[in-house]
Parts: structure tokens; C-alpha cells; sequence
């Protein structure tokens, strides 16, 4: 094997290497929550630790790049939603993808992570897409009133997770995964049902605001 032959063959197997230590990162995530350990997801992803470290110097950097390749997923996905032209659709679109992409599983890492510059903006990116999908749906009347985007991504964070579906990886249930995600994608439809106009009753209390996200982000004060 020539060297340019054998340095690509390295390139695709480092590659390789770094998709399935993210996946096994936010599976352990998922599963282990801010006990996740390297060990565990170097594991996972079937590498050794020393291939992981190689990559990522610590276990906040390999979080750190984690959530920068979410914030790209959520990105596209809005930018998708806003492709279609019924904005309804547009909005299902992002709804049915952000569930799929299981994004409350990174909820266990915030405020243990430093906010990097990249990691800002593609949030800002993201956050302005996506609020562009809700203004376009209020526009149009498809969407209930009352719903901010704030609403719109906590209840995403909840629906991206997916209690059933870790327990039965635990429990190594393969058997019955496709009847969990059925069940998932019945109960994102419901939901999908209760976001749109017009609304059988107002929803209570005051619209949340954005500290839910960039509070919960922030490291936590000396001593606590």
C-alpha cells in the first residue's frame, strides 16, 4: 500500500473512530446521565481509551464537540423545516426530527461543560432558525397562539427522551424496540396534535423564558 493510499485509510478509520465514540458518548449519556465515564464510552463505541484521548485530550472536549454536532443536526433541521412550503409541515418536520435526535439526553451535561465560542454560535444559529419556524406557523395561523419556541424546544428535550427505549437497551430487548419506537412516534403525534390552532383552552401560567436554557448552562457557583 502506497503512503497517500495508507494516510486515507487512516483519515476514513479516524473517522470511523469519532462517529462511534459521539454515538456511544450520547447513548452513556443517555443512559448514565453526568456519571458517564470514558471508560464506559470508549467502550461502547468498541475503541480503547488511549484512541479516545487521542482524539479528545478530555472528557469535556469530546462533550464539548458532542454538542457542537447537535447543534448542527438542530440547524438543519430547522433550515429543512423551513424548505417546505406549508409551514405546518415545515414545523412537523422539525418537531419529528428534534425527537429523533435526543436532545434531552444531553440535558445531564449542562453546567458541567465550558460554553465554547463555536458551541455559541451555532446555538444563536439554531435558536434564530427556529424561531423563524414558529413565527412563520403563527403567521399562518397553524400553530396555537400561545406556544413560544421556548415551549416548543422544552418539550422537545422531553420527548427526546426516551425512558423505554434506554431501559430495554439495558435489558438488551431487542424484540421489543420497534414496538417502542411505534409507541414514541404515536405519542410525538399526539403531542404534534396539541401544539396546533386552534387551542381547546389557554395554557397555564406565564410563557418560560430562555434562562430555562442559558441559566441551566452555566457553570455552578463555587461551593455548591
Amino acid at each position: 500500500m502506497t503512503k497517500p493510499a495508507r494516510r486515507a485509510h487512516r483519515r476514513v478509520d479516524a473517522e470511523a473512530n469519532d462517529r462511534a465514540l459521539l454515538r456511544a458518548a450520547h447513548d452513556v449519556l443517555a443512559e448514565d446521565g453526568a456519571h458517564a465515564s470514558v471508560a464506559a464510552i470508549a467502550a461502547r463505541a468498541g475503541v480503547g481509551i488511549g484512541t479516545l484521548y487521542r482524539r479528545y485530550r478530555t472528557k469535556s472536549e469530546l462533550f464539548q464537540h458532542l454538542c457542537a454536532v447537535s447543534l448542527d443536526q438542530w440547524l438543519a433541521a430547522a433550515e429543512d423545516g423551513l424548505a417546505h412550503d406549508d409551514p405546518w409541515e415545515g414545523l412537523a418536520h422539525y418537531v419529528t426530527t428534534g425527537v429523533a435526535l435526543g436532545s434531552g439526553s444531553l440535558g445531564p451535561i449542562a453546567g458541567m461543560i465550558e460554553i465554547t465560542e463555536e458551541m455559541a454560535d451555532k446555538n444563536t444559529r439554531s435558536d434564530a432558525a427556529a424561531a423563524l419556524l414558529v413565527e412563520r406557523a403563527h403567521a399562518a395561523g397553524v400553530l396555537r397562539s400561545d406556544v413560544t419556541v421556548i415551549d416548543l424546544h422544552l418539550l422537545l428535550e422531553q420527548l427526546g427522551r426516551s425512558p423505554l427505549l434506554e431501559q430495554l437497551g439495558r435489558q438488551g430487548r431487542p424484540d421489543l424496540v420497534e414496538a417502542a419506537r411505534n409507541s414514541r412516534a404515536r405519542i410525538t403525534a399526539i403531542a404534534l396534535d396539541g401544539l396546533r390552532a386552534p387551542a381547546p383552552r389557554p395554557l397555564p401560567g406565564a410563557p418560560p423564558g430562555y434562562e430555562l436554557f442559558s441559566e441551566r448552562w452555566e457553570p455552578p457557583p463555587p461551593g455548591t
